[in-house]
C-alpha cells in the first residue's frame, strides 16, 4: 500500500519501506505487525473500503488508544505527585491528554508525514494529528502490549517530547476561569450548542456561543462540546481581561 500524505493540496508518497523506516524512528522499536501501524495512519477522510463491505480507518485504534494513554497518565502521575489530590490529578491528566497538547506532540514527532488524509491544512483540521497519535498508540497496545506502550508513552511523550512542567503551570481550563469569575460576581452563564456535519472532514462539529448576563462573550467549535465549550470560554476570558473585569 503507498501513502497518501495530503498537505495544503501536495501529496508525499511513501512506499512501504520508507513508511516503516520512518515508522521505527518514531517508535524506537521494530514493529511486529507492521500492518496495525498503516491502519493508524489512516484517516476517515481518507477510509479504505475492503472488498467485503468493511470500511478501514483508524478511529477504532484512536478509542483504544485514548484509554490506553489515560491509563498510563493516571498511573503515572499517582506514582510521580504522592501527595496530589484526585482532583490535582485529574486536572494535570487533561492538560497532558488534551487536543492541543497532543497535536503539538504528534507534530514533533513527524506523526503528520505518514498521515494518510484527504482533507486541507488548516486550524480545524489539526486534530488529526492528535487523534492519529492516539491511534498509534492503540497499535502499539496491539502489536506489542502494555508494558511497550507505557514504556513508549513515558519515554518518548512525557521525557522526550514534552516538558512537563511547563504544561502542569500552564492553565488550559478556560470553562472554569470564567465560571469562577461568573460566581464571584452572581453572574449568569448560558451555553448554546448546535451540531452541524463537515463533509470534508466527514464528523459532526459542535459549536457554543457563550453568554454572560445575556451578551455573548465567545463562541467556539470542535469535534466535541467540551473542546467547543474551552474555546468559547478562552475567548470569554480575554475579552474579560481586556476589559478589566479581572485584576
Amino acid at each position: 500500500m503507498a501513502f497518501l500524505h495530503n498537505n495544503n493540496k501536495n501529496t508525499n508518497i511513501l512506499d512501504k519501506k520508507t513508511f516503516r523506516s520512518a515508522l521505527k524512528e518514531i517508535l524506537g522499536f521494530k514493529p511486529s505487525r507492521p500492518g496495525i501501524y498503516e491502519v493508524a495512519f489512516i484517516h476517515r477522510s481518507a477510509t479504505l473500503e475492503l472488498p467485503d463491505g468493511r470500511n478501514i480507518n483508524n478511529e477504532r485504534l484512536e478509542y483504544l488508544g485514548d484509554a490506553i494513554l489515560d491509563a498510563v497518565l493516571s498511573e503515572y502521575l499517582f506514582t510521580r505527585y504522592p501527595g496530589a489530590t484526585e482532583g490535582e490529578l485529574t486536572k494535570i491528566r487533561s492538560r497532558l491528554a488534551n487536543r492541543t497538547t497532543l497535536n503539538k506532540l504528534a507534530l514533533a514527532m513527524n506523526i503528520n508525514k505518514l498521515l494518510v488524509s484527504h482533507i486541507n491544512n488548516n486550524s480545524s483540521s489539526k486534530n488529526i494529528y492528535g487523534d492519529a497519535l492516539e491511534a498509534l498508540i492503540g497499535a502499539i497496545f496491539i502489536d506489542k502490549g502494555y508494558s511497550c506502550t507505557r514504556k513508549f508513552i513515558i519515554k518518548h511523550l512525557l521525557k522526550d517530547h514534552l516538558d512537563l512542567k511547563r504544561v502542569i503551570n500552564t492553565e488550559t481550563d478556560y470553562k472554569s476561569q470564567v465560571f469562577q469569575w461568573a460566581q464571584k460576581l452572581q453572574k449568569q452563564i448560558v451555553f448554546n450548542y448546535t451540531e452541524d456535519y463537515d463533509f470534508n472532514e466527514k464528523r459532526y462539529v459542535f459549536t457554543t456561543v457563550l453568554r454572560i448576563d445575556h451578551e455573548i462573550f465567545g463562541e467556539g467549535s470542535g469535534a466535541s462540546k467540551k473542546e467547543a465549550e474551552q474555546k468559547a470560554s478562552l475567548q470569554a476570558v480575554r475579552k474579560i481581561n481586556r476589559l478589566g473585569f479581572i485584576d
